[in-house]
């Protein structure tokens, strides 16, 4: 029966990648944690009704040395049933007690033949103590392990990335200038944020008796939402100084003095063809100085944004991405995580809206606040092998060992329960990194801040693009492009190309976020809304006459949208830096902002609405279907664009 059990263990751990990974260490490392392992398992299975047993806190002694720093241990707990619970990993009642015990069984088996000395799966692994950049989905290679213990002197083309560590770190110190946040404090409305963010914590608490989200949370999410929609502005390419036309990037321009006192290495030049002028555009690195331009791009947004959160007491840090982009995280007490927040994209909680939304190729994410810098790219990645393969810019070991240094320097001054808190912070963050998680749908769309062509040189526009509207050889003669759309045909029809008609809805859309045609069977409605549990939805179409050497002389457009209780749609035009809002209420309106532009984007955003109908609350292009036999094709249209074109 022995051999049998055996047999049956090492032919599970073939379907175990967990069992499998635990075996690769070697043997005395493996005897000690699978001990730990069976214990746990053991308490549950014997004392099934003591909640005790069924929770493991992370930052017990016996968990983060004994066996979170051990290849496979941890991944093992998840396969039993465990789950990350704030603090804790919780075996739920939910969890099935069979799995529970087939992973018991498969690890006791194996602990079982190494104990009569019998070989064991694998002996050649070493082990790594926990660190801030070791990877989820591998332990640390062998070297990092010998070379964690002792200085790394960093080689020359280590230099570089050392430099950016060093003065990130030292960049964030900025931010706790008493004086420096206090001139911060004068430019937020924090009455006004604070009184919101307690109305929409009373509103959750209601909503739901169980909210354990804290009045720090909704103060975040004003905060970002101030931030973006009064405080700060996006910079592409500033308007020309004299005749407020727009400008292109030409050559830098020098650095001033003064430039080079707010942290501005770099000037940019947007230079006007019709004046011949440059307007300057200096990329000021001081926050102090951005409380006062407040503008820029994405290095601006998260500078000063991170300088108003440490203004108002919220535990921030900077988070820098070796693929050119910055943001912040906050740390919520209430939730006792780290919480991804980018202020030009006005998002939340949504980590991995760079690798999937936007197809970023990441390789290293650092997170820099007063007390440590952590490696946290295994946060904003579900693609952990994949990433692993990029980060080749330096060697684990040296980043591990400088990374540690660093923190070791920083942290000299602590007190030993704030050095305590941040130990039980980082094993929160290491468990949490474990295991990659699944894209939300707040995490599947294209960038949003910056214009339409600078997103799309850094291929951050979503992945779903398609169709663009360019004019056919007889729009172009007869210098007229006009589109109708009809709702319960579902179908376009380019009446200025001898009526091409164009099947389903999507087939035109430039790109889509969260949204679906809904055809209602019992109330014979149709409509196009959010998909279920999606906060937000989004759809554009996309015109571009440059192509066709042309620009628009005179534009018209027809949308029609329907909203009930708080849903709400927002329609608007964006061509290069202007955007203009209209309405969708079904009726034909003229837009003078289009006349000379050769190319804009029509976009319906959807949000809104209440519990969990919400989705239904904003709708695009509602019809009825028995319209279908009893309406012409022209009083039938639900979105319809007449636009007449001249030579550019």
């Amino acid at each position: 029966h022995a051999a049998a059990a055996v047999k049956c263990s090492h032919s599970f751990m073939a379907l175990s990648p967990a069992v499998t990974t635990l075996c690769e260490n070697a043997n005395e490392v493996f005897l000690d944690v699978a001990k730990l392992l069976l214990t746990y398992a053991d308490n549950i299975l014997r004392y099934p009704n003591e909640e005790k047993y069924r929770s493991i806190r992370i930052g017990n002694p016996t968990f983060s040395t004994k066996l979170l720093p051990i290849k496979g241990a941890v991944e093992c707990l998840f396969e039993m049933g465990f789950e990350e619970a704030e603090t804790h990993l919780v075996f739920p009642r939910s969890a099935s007690v069979e799995q529970l015990k087939l992973i018991r069984d498969s690890i006791a088996a194996e602990s079982d033949q190494r104990l009569r000395g019998e070989q064991p799966v694998q002996t050649t692994a070493q082990v790594v103590a926990p660190s801030a950049s070791a990877s989820p989905s591998s332990s640390v290679p062998e070297s990092s392990a010998a070379a964690s213990s002792q200085p790394v002197t960093p080689p020359s083309s280590h230099m570089s990335f050392f430099l950016t560590l060093q003065s990130n770190f030292q960049h964030v110190m900025l931010y706790e200038n008493p004086e420096l946040q206090q001139k911060a404090r004068s430019h937020i409305p924090h009455q006004q944020l604070s009184y919101a963010a307690e109305h929409k914590l009373k509103e959750a608490k209601e909503a739901d008796p169980e909210c354990k989200l804290g009045i720090e949370d909704f103060l975040v999410l004003e905060l970002l939402r101030w931030f973006k929609q009064d405080f700060f502005s996006w910079v592409d390419c500033l308007p020309c100084s004299q005749c407020k036309g727009p400008t292109h990037n030409a050559l830098p321009l020098s650095a001033t003095p003064d430039d080079i006192r707010w942290g501005a290495q770099r000037v940019e030049n947007h230079y006007c063809q019709n004046c011949q002028l440059s307007t300057r555009f200096p990329r000021y690195n001081n926050p102090e100085k951005l409380l006062e331009t407040r503008r820029g791009r994405c290095g601006e947004w998260a500078n000063c944004f991170t300088l108003c959160c440490r203004a108002l007491g919220l535990e921030a840090r900077y988070i820098w991405d070796s693929t050119d982009h910055v943001w912040t995280e906050i740390y919520s007490m209430s939730q006792r995580r780290w919480l991804h927040c980018d202020s030009c994209e006005n998002g939340c909680d949504n980590p991995l809206l760079y690798e999937v939304g936007w197809g970023k190729k990441l390789a290293y994410v650092l997170a820099f606040s007063k007390d440590q810098v952590v490696d946290v790219t295994w946060r904003y990645s579900c693609k952990h092998p994949e990433v692993l393969t990029r980060r080749t810019k330096v060697q684990e070991a040296w980043l591990l060992h400088t990374i540690t240094g660093l923190n070791v320097s920083r942290q000299q001054s602590l007190s030993p329960d704030r050095k305590k808190e941040l130990t039980e912070r980082l094993l929160v963050e290491l468990v949490e990194f474990i295991s990659p998680k699944k894209p939300k749908a707040g995490e599947l769309g294209g960038r949003n801040s910056g214009s339409l062509a600078w997103r799309m040189a850094r291929g951050e526009t979503s992945k779903a693009t398609g169709y663009v509207f360019t004019p056919t050889e007889k729009e172009k003669s007869d210098r007229l492009l006009h589109v109708r759309y009809s709702a319960t045909k579902d179908q376009y029809c380019r009446v200025s190309n001898n009526s091409e008609v164009i099947q389903s809805w999507d087939q035109c859309v430039w790109s889509k976020e969260s949204v679906f045609r809904k055809v209602e069977q019992d109330w014979q409605m149709v409509y196009i809304a959010r998909t279920e549990g999606s906060p937000v939805g989004k759809v554009c179409w996309k015109f571009d006459f440059s192509p066709a050497g042309m620009k628009i002389k005179s534009f018209s457009i027809m949308a029609s949208s329907q909203t009930f209780h708080s849903g709400k749609v927002c329609w608007l035009l964006e061509a290069g830096q202007s955007t203009t809002e209209f309405s969708g209420d079904g009726k034909m309106q003229s837009v003078q902002s289009l006349s000379g532009s050769s190319e804009f984007i029509v976009v319906a955003g959807l949000s809104g609405g209440e519990e969990e109908t919400s989705w239904q609350h904003s709708q695009l292009f509602r019809r009825s279907l028995k319209e279908k036999e009893t309406e012409t094709e022209t009083e039938e249209s639900s979105f319809e664009i007449l636009i007449h074109l001249e030579d550019a």
